[in-house]
């Protein structure tokens, strides 16, 4: 069962206008914040109303304003799953999965699988304030689950937890998202988050999908500048083209062989992630003195410039401590790869 959405809504000066189709498996909206991701999200769960448009899953129409159809949030079947869990305070555990329910019918035999499912046992009497995060999350999705929706929506689920919870939760959600049958709509500003956990990306800027496809496809291909930023590029340069095969990378100074598409004609910026610059690579070499070496935990940011001609804006480079500690020098040849080289749309 497909979720269909092609909606616009406009608040103040910020437009939203979207269309996509997310089928079974988890797509990620992932932007900035105020890019319109969690005001899609409430768009598709009826918490807002779009301006106009359409949002369908499968044959059920959710909402048309052609012909004036907008079904209430309980009509929808839908779970959303909000930020901050939106628990009743004064309610326990075990309270707060049954006030999900809108079928009562055998209440009690559900709330206690859900409970055992979620691994909450022996947590059904405790009011949400005495719950980790972890385990606010994990009420909030059963109260989700139990009803069983067609479509899950995750808004920046992770957003309220500690760093230390984030990888063990992830974990859990997961599972949970593998084992729904329907679509998932996972909201993230996190690129890392939404490449371990998502199957398609829709990159998201001003209101806008910039870009969609496979995770793998939209992170070695983002196409724009704000969706290779969005990915992890950090190296991003003013770009002139000299011809079908020849580019100019203006703040950096240097000239790269590189495939040039046929579509770029509207293109004027250049990405390289920093894992494709390659010290002693053979293909685009440029003889470079390094700037500044940053240290992390456990790699090394290494900022290069031209030796010749220095550029305005140094290169990144990112190698693991060992590489670095055995090439260590003031000036070395590195490389850029055609297959790195990204020709990319300006916003």
């Amino acid at each position: 069962m497909a979720l269909s959405v092609d909606i616009e809504k406009k608040l103040g000066s910020f437009s939203l206008r979207v269309v996509f189709e997310a089928s079974e498996g988890v797509t990620a909206l992932l932007g900035a914040s105020g890019a319109g991701k969690s005001m899609t999200l409430k768009c598709i769960a009826g918490i807002e109303r779009p301006d106009r448009g359409r949002i369908a899953l499968g044959d059920r129409v959710l909402f048309d304003s052609d012909k004036h159809i907008c079904l209430t949030p309980q009509q929808r079947h839908v779970g959303y799953l909000f930020q901050q869990y939106a628990l009743f305070p004064n309610m326990t555990v075990e309270k707060n999965i049954r006030c999900g329910l809108r079928d009562r019918r055998d209440a009690d035999r559900r709330v206690s699988e859900m409970i055992e499912r979620m691994q909450l046992t022996g947590l059904q009497k405790h009011l949400p304030g005495q719950l980790s995060g972890g385990q606010q999350q994990r009420t909030a999705l059963a109260r989700i689950l139990i009803n069983e929706p067609d479509v899950l929506l995750l808004d920046e689920p992770f957003s309220a937890l500690d760093v230390h919870l984030r990888f063990q939760m992830e974990r859990e959600v997961r599972q949970v998202i593998r084992d729904f049958s329907g679509p998932v709509l996972l909201v993230s500003h996190d690129r890392d988050e939404v490449y371990r956990l998502s199957d398609h990306i829709a990159v998201m800027e001003h209101g806008q999908i910039e870009a969609m496809g496979g995770r793998h496809e939209v992170f070695a291909r983002p196409r724009t500048v704000s969706g290779a930023r969005l990915t992890g590029c950090k190296n991003i340069s003013a770009m002139r083209i000299l011809s079908k095969d020849r580019i100019v990378a203006e703040d950096w100074n240097i000239s790269l062989s590189v495939t040039v598409p046929d579509s770029a004609g509207g293109c004027s910026s250049v990405g390289v992630r920093m894992h494709d610059v390659i010290p002693f690579c053979d293909e685009n070499t440029v003889q470079c003195r390094v700037v500044e070496e940053i240290e992390n935990p456990f790699s090394y940011t290494i900022l290069l410039t031209p030796s010749e001609h220095p550029g305005r804006v140094p290169i990144g480079m990112e190698l693991d401590k060992k590489t670095w500690q055995e090439i260590r020098r003031a000036e070395l040849p590195v490389g850029f790869p055609v297959k790195g080289i990204m020709i990319l749309e300006d916003e």
